[in-house]
């Protein structure tokens, strides 16, 4: 028994007439006749009862018929669900993020993506930078939301946002009435730092400017996430250094001060496999790269 038999008999037993049947099938009236006595003599038992006047279902094809309409239809919803996955309409995107991702680029990503794609599941899962090029290689996220550096060659990264960083301090601070903050005046200074874990590549960059500038940074804190850093600031137990971003989201009791002369500049990269073919995370990609202006 093949699909064919299966639909040409349907079509029949909607239509009750060979000829109508056959036309709607897109062929002839007797290779349809043929199908169908095939298929009965297949199951054993004839199927409709056939006269010069008129074509009737018998008891035994009214129940085949309700049972194969289900079966039928089933395929199709298959077969449709299939073709929305295969064109990255349907499925399942894991995303990775850095806590840091959260304040200005992936909620707004990740809103306007769901009302394009509602029928596209999204989980996110907080990661630090290590742990989701881990997560990607491993196939454990699909894509990422991170800071760099990428090196791995079986990864791809794009950018998404710079920021230069600036100086948050107490508003009590001695140096609160500078218009900007040289690295010479931040040499004795304790120094609230996000972690190296949490972005490695801002992390280095500070340290090796203060190296050039002649110091070592005199970190007493550090914290995976921005309001630590700040609330650490605003109780007065150091300065910071956080992307100028970071402004519009803590102002409490901290000032932002530019960098006098020095310049150091924060980055959110977006990550993916490159051997990852869920069709999903192509229109996730190219939705966020397209939509930068977002952030």
């Amino acid at each position: 028994m093949e699909l064919r038999h299966l639909q040409y008999f349907k079509t029949v037993a909607e239509e009750l007439h060979f000829g109508r049947a056959a036309s709607k099938l897109n062929m002839t009236q007797p290779p349809l006749s043929q199908q169908i006595k095939q298929l009965e003599e297949e199951l054993g038992f004839p199927l409709f009862h056939r006269s010069s006047r008129a074509v009737e279902l018998t008891t035994a094809g009214n129940v085949f018929l309700g049972q194969i309409t289900s079966v039928l239809n089933q395929l199709d919803r298959a077969v449709d669900t299939a073709r929305h996955t295969a064109r990255g309409e349907l499925g399942k995107i894991v995303v990775g993020f850095v806590g840091t991702a959260t304040y200005e680029i992936l909620p707004p990503a990740i809103k306007e993506f769901r009302a394009i794609f509602p029928s596209i599941e999204i989980e996110l899962r907080q990661l630090s930078a290590p742990n989701q090029l881990t997560a990607l290689l491993n196939g454990d996220i699909d894509v990422g939301f991170s800071h760099p550096p990428v090196t791995n060659c079986e990864l791809i990264s794009r950018s998404l946002k710079t920021s230069e960083c600036v100086f948050a301090i107490p508003k009590n601070h001695h140096l609160a009435d500078k218009p900007a903050i040289s690295m010479s005046d931040i040499k004795n200074e304790p120094i609230i730092s996000l972690s190296k874990e949490a972005w490695p590549s801002l992390y280095e960059d500070f340290i090796q400017l203060c190296n050039k500038n002649g110091f070592h940074p005199n970190i007493v804190q550090e914290s995976t996430e921005y309001q630590m850093v700040i609330g650490l600031v605003t109780a007065g137990i150091g300065i910071a250094v956080v992307p100028d971003s970071a402004k519009r989201l803590f102002n409490l009791d901290v000032l932002y001060k530019k960098f006098a002369q020095e310049q150091l500049t924060a980055e959110w990269i977006l990550s993916y496999k490159r051997e990852n073919h869920n069709p999903a995370l192509f229109h996730l990609v190219h939705h966020v790269l397209e939509r930068t202006d977002l952030f």
